[in-house]
């Protein structure tokens, strides 16, 4: 039944593929061969009731945190239960003396790139001090009188999302200044695999600073480790670091996140889709920014043969997206995003290779910023000749496989391999 169901399904996707005119036959068939090779999960997917994360092991941070004033990085993602983690420990007599935010902002609802302003917090008064744009890591000043940091932020699992980043900053506070660091670990909801180029020295950026894949199937919390272990922040600097584990997850468990990460990945299926479509943000073609599918979707106006269209308009998150009140052609990836994605265990390269084949404009297809986010110079040339996809991962794998030596000495939970 499942390899009927299976057939069926690559059958369909085939067919709507072929109708579309945008992805050539030879695309079509390296879409069913990936079929053919992905492996199913058994595991029903796992929530915060099957899963306790660092933020509800309160009984393990607790007495590091009693009697002393902290400062806690965190947004609306950091939540015990449906309650948020700093209201948590006001309640408990902690004494916050301050809240730092990273993109998007504390309560997570601005504009990926849109600046962050300091502000207050309106419910508690607290002062929030954004780590985005000009102002990316603590200075000594802002972290005068705190005892203890407290970080915690959902991550989904790209190199290129930049809570990273943000960890890497903080980590480096406070090893400057002689803070320890407590990582209340979460789930990553695209830990069971390892894919993607990983980050060239060259292409360091906000958007990848550490010679990583693009997904890397680790937890925050390990992620802290290997960056505290490996020596990458600078100066060879090592931060006094603590991780709160969680209870129940092994990185072959698929997760649903409690509330969106961000605004443009407002579902389950843009967050599995995320690794693969971030890489368009380099490009023409947009990612459906500005309309109620954000990395759902792909396309740009006069994409040949494309019969999908979408039009993004200012939203919440989206208020000036990239073709704003143009029609896009391009490819709706939602059923194909919920229905097959979460089993896979790889990126996706052949929407990349037909949308640059099918551009109206192939010398304008990619921009600079597709090099900080692919992290090296090769992928864009590869894609530019035409190289087939098995030659590209094969291209990937001496690298790979010196990450996952490296991966593997931060590892907390039961691993996919």
């Amino acid at each position: 039944m499942i390899l009927y169901q299976k057939y069926v399904f690559q059958l369909t996707w085939a067919i709507k593929f072929r109708l579309a005119g945008i992805i050539f036959l030879g695309l079509i068939s390296t879409l069913s061969l990936q079929a053919q090779e992905t492996t199913q999960f058994d595991n029903p997917v796992k929530t915060d009731l099957d899963i306790r994360v660092g933020a509800r092991r309160v009984d393990l941070y607790l007495p590091m945190i009693s009697g002393k004033t902290i400062a806690v990085v965190g947004n609306h993602t950091s939540l015990i239960g449906s309650k948020h983690l700093v209201d948590s420990l006001l309640s408990l007599q902690i004494k916050i003396k301050v809240l730092f935010c990273p993109e998007h902002g504390f309560r997570g609802k601005l504009d990926a790139g849109e600046d962050v302003d300091d502000s207050k917090d309106k419910k508690t008064g607290l002062p929030i001090i954004s780590l985005y744009g000009d102002h990316k890591k603590p200075s000594a000043k802002e972290l005068e009188g705190v005892d203890v940091v407290l970080f915690d932020l959902q991550d989904v699992g790209a190199r290129f999302y930049t809570y990273l980043s943000t960890l890497n900053y903080v980590m480096e506070a406070c090893a400057e200044n002689k803070k320890p660091l407590i990582v209340l670990d979460r789930p990553n909801p695209n830990g069971y695999y390892i894919d993607g180029p990983v980050m060239e020295p060259r292409h360091k950026s906000f958007v990848g600073l550490h010679a990583v894949p693009i997904v890397y199937g680790m937890t925050i919390g390990e992620y802290a480790k290997m960056i505290n272990g490996e020596g990458w922040l600078s100066g060879g600097l090592k931060c006094n670091l603590q991780v709160i584990p969680l209870l129940g997850y092994t990185h072959s468990d698929l997760y649903q996140l409690p509330v969106p990460p961000s605004p443009n990945l407002s579902t389950m299926t843009a967050v599995y889709l995320y690794p693969s479509l971030c890489l368009f943000e380099g490009t023409v073609i947009s990612v459906g920014r500005g309309t109620d599918f954000p990395f759902q979707v792909i396309g740009c106006p006069n994409l040949r043969g494309a019969k999908f269209s979408f039009t993004p308009e200012s939203k919440p998150g989206a208020l000036n997206p990239l073709y704003k009140g143009q029609k896009c052609m391009g490819m709706d990836l939602r059923e194909f995003g919920k229905a097959y994605i979460p089993g896979n265990r790889k990126l996706y390269l052949f929407w990349l290779e037909a949308c640059y084949k099918n551009a109206p404009d192939k010398k304008m297809f990619f921009n600079n910023y597709f090099l900080s986010l692919s992290g090296t110079d090769t992928l864009e040339q590869q894609v530019k000749e035409d190289k087939p996809e098995e030659e590209i991962r094969l291209s990937w794998q001496p690298k790979l496989r010196v990450f996952k030596a490296i991966r593997k000495k931060y590892l907390m939970y039961t691993d996919f391999e």
